[in-house]
């Protein structure tokens, strides 16, 4: 169940009304056909069909020019001189590694960029409580930390309420431990909140621990398209899928220790 903000009540005007919003999980939010790009004659990705459904984790790896961040802004919006046809909602938002925060906005103004006027420092500090950082929200973005930062980002792409989100490598920056504490908040997030959600990364072990589904891209194409059972995530089940994904983006996978 995701929640939508409606006009304030006519009869209250400072009173703001949360209205539940059932998204069916598992519909089609994004679909490609054929979809293939080219740079000055090199062609990077070659025929892409895909699917995303509401509610569902994908995670997209690829090695570094693989063509994971061009299929990104394709279904960002960004990139019009794609090949192929491409299907996405209007209600998406996107984060990146870099937190893109206007400096000379306060927090809670930078969660508000872009939005309508009946957006207020109200609603930006709900979507601040929402990611933890609520105690920030007058703080300038230069006092932020990586890891708050990056709440913010959150933040902003969420209050938005968006079918489509798309996370373009959002934690690479960050240390280990903020790495893990930011992926709690991401499951979290998206279980409440239900978007078709993509993330692209180059860790293996990122996608093991939040995709409900991992994509390989590979040579122009989508190589590898695999659902993530819950018990795939922990023990010798996620070694052995982490060597699978290592083997399928052409890393050396050690084979695992004999015991005595």
């Amino acid at each position: 169940m995701a929640y939508q903000l409606r006009e304030p009540l006519a009869d209250d005007p400072t009173v703001a009304v949360l209205v539940a919003v059932p998204r069916p999980r598992g519909e089609t939010v994004v679909r490609t056909r054929s979809y293939g790009r080219s740079f000055q004659g090199r062609q990077v990705l070659a025929g892409i069909d895909l699917e995303l459904h509401q509610g569902e984790v994908t995670a997209l790896l690829g090695a570094s020019g693989s063509g994971k961040s061009t299929l990104l802004r394709a279904l960002a919006g960004q990139d019009p001189g794609a090949d192929g046809f491409v299907s996405v909602p209007r209600d998406r938002a996107v984060a990146f590694q870099d937190h893109r925060l206007l400096p000379w906005k306060r927090v809670w103004q930078n969660v508000l960029v872009g939005l309508p006027r009946r957006y207020g420092k109200r609603e930006a500090v709900a979507a601040l409580e929402e990611v933890g950082i609520a105690a920030r929200a007058d703080a300038w973005p230069g006092t932020l930390s990586g890891g708050e930062s990056q709440r913010v980002a959150l933040a902003r792409a969420l209050i938005r309420e968006p079918r489509l989100l798309l996370l373009d490598e959002p934690f690479g920056a960050l240390d280990a431990l903020t790495r893990l504490k930011m992926h709690g908040l991401l499951r979290q997030l998206c279980e409440r909140h239900q978007p078709a959600t993509l993330l692209v990364t180059h860790d293996v072990d990122e996608a093991i621990a939040l995709a409900d589904r991992i994509l390989v891209i590979r040579d122009g194409l989508i190589s590898l398209d695999h659902r993530v059972p819950l018990h795939e995530r922990g023990g010798s089940q996620a070694l052995t899928l982490r060597a699978r994904l290592l083997e399928e983006l052409g890393v050396y996978a050690p084979e695992a220790p004999n015991n005595p």
